[in-house]
């Protein structure tokens, strides 16, 4: 348990910090899933559309430090290569 003022003040800021991470994670999640699901349906048209506004999505992630470069870099990458897959 925390004991000095400074790690009580830590605590405090670690769990609003982490209901806010844990909020962007999720949005994330659902604009990726929107994507995946508009793949799954065939339908290329929103599935551009899906995949052009979870790309920003993405990036703010990587801004914020939810996510790492790295594995948003990668996932953005997939994703296209699937939408446009499904262009073609």
């Amino acid at each position: 348990m925390a004991n000095t003022p400074q790690s009580k003040k830590r605590a405090r800021q670690n769990e609003r910090r982490n209901d806010i991470n844990t909020a962007r994670r999720s949005r994330i999640r659902t604009f990726v899933r929107k994507v995946e699901e508009a793949i799954a349906s065939g339908d290329a048209a929103s599935a551009l559309a899906a995949f052009r506004a979870a790309q920003p999505e993405m990036a703010r992630g990587v801004t914020k430090g939810v996510l790492h470069a790295n594995t948003v870099s990668r996932k953005i990458s997939r994703l296209a290569a699937r939408v446009k897959a499904l262009a073609a």
